[in-house]
């Protein structure tokens, strides 16, 4: 059997689990590898993927007899089949954050749930920790953002508008990758102070700072990396704000490993900030994987630690209300005695 459904099956089992509905598209890609509209449904027996028409071909190529899942089509279930799938099922699992409440209801009535439980929790801890074509996927997709990054330190000129750059970072993606893992964030002078400034066509200037924050695909895994770079000569209030930010960014880089307490390399940054009458506004950083925010959250709420193969990035950020903020983040992975940066470009004033 797939070895990611079986993973799913023994901790399903660990919560007294006997099924479980999941429609996150998200979810069933990392399960199943396959990218199409339907509903994969684990019961006790078999793993059933249903899908229309359209995806039958599609879905039938994608998975193996090694998969061990059945693909079926919307019309050929009949309302008898709903109310089996899940007959000998005391509680069954969903996608407590994806599913709406709508949904929920739905799924209630077709299949005759007896006790419906929020399961979602299971599959991000499986998916919080990559296995190795994971963190290849990643690695690629950071290489070529770290490559886009050098592009646009020769590109990006005065009279330049945020928009213009923004869209060089989306086209360099599609031809290099498969597009942007998230729209890019280009935020020059006052607009940098705005953590997540949507690019305007506001122009870039001689001696501006600008802030740009952006990620690719790469079959399907992420990059994330932001940069703030100097147009010209920075003010000594920037060089000093962006120095902050620098040295607290590599302080909690030294503490992630294997083991080490998230909190704890949250507060690092929070209560240096604050010495210094900042506040970090966001958290520190978050996993990275299918989605481009995922589990783990990097902050100081979160009691849970680091483990081996998890990818996450690091990311403090000062902005200063109407005048101009730094952000410098890198991803990250988290190895046993510490951690390999993946996104390798230079952080320079």
């Amino acid at each position: 059997m797939n070895d990611r459904i079986q993973n799913l099956r023994n901790k399903m089992g660990g919560l007294n689990l006997q099924g479980m509905i999941i429609s996150n598209p998200i979810n069933i890609k990392y399960l199943t590898g396959i990218e199409a509209e339907g509903v994969l449904l684990i019961t006790r027996k078999e793993n059933i993927y249903i899908t229309d028409s359209r995806y039958i071909e599609y879905v039938s190529n994608t998975v193996t007899p090694f998969d061990e899942i059945v693909v079926d089509d919307f019309k050929n279930i009949s309302k008898d089949d709903y109310e089996n799938f899940f007959m000998f099922c005391e509680n069954v699992g969903f996608e407590e954050n994806y599913v709406t409440y709508a949904m929920y209801k739905k799924y209630m009535h077709i299949y005759k749930i007896n006790n419906f439980i929020e399961a979602e929790s299971i599959i991000n801890k499986l998916r919080m920790i990559k296995d190795s074509e994971e963190i290849e996927n990643i690695r690629e997709a950071c290489r070529i953002t770290d490559e886009c990054f050098t592009f646009l330190k020769e590109y990006i000129k005065p009279g330049m508008n945020e928009k213009q750059i923004a869209r060089k970072i989306q086209n360099y993606y599609m031809d290099k990758a498969d597009g942007v893992s998230f729209e890019p964030i280009v935020a020059s002078g006052e607009n940098s102070s705005k953590p997540h400034a949507i690019p305007t066509d506001r122009v870039i200037k001689d001696n501006d700072i600008i802030t740009i924050d952006m990620g690719c695909k790469v079959k399907g895994y992420c990059s994330d990396m932001t940069r703030t770079i100097f147009i010209g000569q920075p003010t000594e209030e920037q060089k000093r704000v962006y120095n902050l930010v620098l040295d607290n960014q590599e302080k909690s880089l030294r503490e992630m490993k294997d083991g080490a307490s998230i909190k704890d390399i949250a507060k690092i940054v929070t209560s240096n900030f604050a010495l210094q009458g900042y506040d970090l506004v966001h958290g520190l950083g978050h996993g990275v994987g299918l989605d481009i925010h995922e589990a783990p959250f990097i902050k100081e709420t979160n009691d849970n630690t680091l483990k081996e193969n998890m990818v996450v990035t690091d990311e403090p950020g000062i902005y200063i209300p109407g005048n101009f903020g730094v952000r410098i983040e890198d991803t990250i992975l988290i190895t046993k005695d510490g951690q390999e940066v993946l996104t390798k470009s230079r952080k320079y004033i």
